[in-house]
């Protein structure tokens, strides 16, 4: 792994430090590479190959919070963390992790939205090993790769931005104990 240069990263904390200033005060939209740039005194050019575009940059403001998530459910206290029986251990995940994605809408949304297939790998990669491991073990024999998905799909940022606009985050999280319930049988 080669080690970032000091410089560089002085000027990624930079950055990172100008656009949460600008989405807390504009909002994701107002997320422009441009004011990001200049409010970080760096070059354009810099920001774009640093991050790519909007959703890279989106991608490394998630960064932080993504990781002290994912530091929760490998290593955090049961239920969330290890310790806890399986089918506990899925629905404390999917809570969080529903919990985490309204935390951040406005930016996975971004994130996910670049590209087709924008929000698999990294992150979603991460939670279907994690999922997939509790369902084999909740459910042996299943197939826990198919069923990672199906309890993934509604916590997909479109989706649950679409929704919350008629249902309540707890009737998301409830709807998702009701499957982990029938494959806990």
């Amino acid at each position: 792994m080669t080690r970032e240069r000091t410089d560089a990263a002085r000027n990624r904390a930079k950055i990172l430090a100008a656009a949460e200033g600008i989405v807390a005060a504009r909002g994701v939209q107002g997320l422009q590479m441009a004011d990001v740039a200049a409010a970080a005194g760096v070059g354009v050019g810099t920001l774009y190959r640093r991050f790519g575009d909007r959703s890279g940059l989106a991608y490394a403001l998630i960064d932080r919070r993504e990781r002290e998530f994912q530091a929760a459910f490998i290593e955090g206290p049961p239920p969330l963390g290890p310790g806890a029986e399986p089918a506990a251990r899925a629905k404390a995940f999917l809570r969080a992790l529903a919990d985490r994605t309204v935390e951040q809408l406005d930016l996975l949304l971004m994130a996910e939205t670049a590209s087709p297939l924008a929000r698999f790998g990294g992150a979603y990669d991460a939670y279907h090993g994690h999922l997939s491991m509790l369902i084999g073990r909740l459910r042996p024999g299943a197939d826990a790769h198919c069923l990672a998905d199906a309890l993934l799909a509604p916590l997909a940022a479109p989706l649950l931005a679409h929704r919350l606009g008629e249902t309540g985050i707890e009737r998301v999280k409830s709807a998702l104990d009701d499957l982990l319930d029938g494959l806990a049988g």
